[in-house]
């Protein structure tokens, strides 16, 4: 055996490429931690904590496969308009009926009631969520519906 480099036809494997320079390792890092970054604060924006939270109070059925809901909402921009999907559930777990509620500005936590007509005969109410993005329809002039 011989201690010496091999040496590979260079027809066959092409040239030999040479190592990065240290500011173009330098560049590679600095572009992946901005990247992180930016991936870190738009996990933070979209897994933190809600900037509305809304909890059941009461429900109770009422004829006609209606149930009149209660809950509560707690915002950390009180100030500012709010709609908020509430549902009923039937005996099977399945979705019977689906609202938006608008929640008007005012102190926080706020209690909003609402009568959601179901399909089916509702078991339970829930919000489904709510946003700070009130569609036009739902108008701002009006008290919250009910």
């Amino acid at each position: 055996m011989t201690t010496a480099a091999r040496q590979v036809p260079e027809g066959r494997y092409g040239t030999p490429r040479g190592r990065l320079s240290r500011p173009a390792v330098v560049a590679l890092v600095a572009a992946g931690l901005v990247v992180g970054g930016g991936v870190t604060w738009v996990a933070y924006r979209n897994l933190g904590s809600a900037p509305i939270e809304a909890e059941r109070a009461t429900f109770a059925n009422l004829p006609g496969n209606r149930m009149e809901f209660a809950f509560d909402v707690t915002r950390r921009t009180p100030e500012q308009a709010a709609v908020c999907v509430v549902r009923t559930r039937g005996i099977d777990g399945q979705e019977g009926g689906r609202k938006e509620v608008y929640v008007p500005p005012g102190s926080s936590p706020t209690r909003v009631s609402t009568v959601i007509t179901s399909g089916t005969e509702p078991v339970t109410a829930d919000v489904f969520g709510c946003s700070y993005q009130v569609p036009a329809y739902l108008s701002t002039q009006r008290p919250p519906s009910g």
